[in-house]
């Protein structure tokens, strides 16, 4: 599909833009007020206090659920770096699949704010048995976040990079 929003040209990248040529980036651009706040935003929690196993597991299953295999190219990668294996990143995409615990909350949380926009009291209990406060918020941010993020990737048609 063609994108609804063409990427910045390269003569018009900013450093950001020239060291991270993603088209993610070069396309929120166009919306300079947005895309500046919105790095900063997504920054703080692509970087934040969560594991990043638990956090590119929740990422990839947001990705799954809204079918943004934009988001879900760029995490897979990422993912790896955080130390899942291709099986695991894989079975993201099965409902049935087996996965230990701690792993399986992460997952049920993306499904829950998924299909219902809320948590169950039992997986918020869940919730904070595992995370402190902080991280009971963060979760549930970058979840929100990425679904949000995969709804505007794909009406945008951003495109993956080759």
């Amino acid at each position: 599909m063609r994108p609804r929003v063409q990427p910045l040209p390269p003569e018009q990248w900013d450093d950001f833009q020239k060291a991270n040529p993603l088209n993610v980036f070069t396309t929120l651009a166009r919306h300079p007020t947005l895309y500046r706040a919105w790095l900063r935003f997504g920054g703080a929690l692509l970087y934040g206090t969560l594991p990043a196993r638990d956090r590119e597991l929740a990422i990839l299953r947001t990705a799954h659920h809204r079918g943004s295999a934009y988001e879900w190219a760029q995490h897979v990668r990422i993912a790896r770096e955080a130390g899942l294996s291709d099986q695991e990143i894989e079975s993201v995409r099965q409902a049935d699949a087996t996965w230990e615990p701690a792993d399986r909350l992460v997952l049920r949380v993306a499904d829950e704010l998924h299909t219902g926009g809320d948590l169950s009291d039992a997986t918020w209990a869940a919730l904070c048995e595992r995370y402190d406060e902080p991280g009971r918020i963060e979760l549930v941010m970058l979840v929100a976040h990425y679904d949000m993020l995969a709804v505007v990737l794909n009406t945008l048609r951003v495109r993956i990079e080759d």
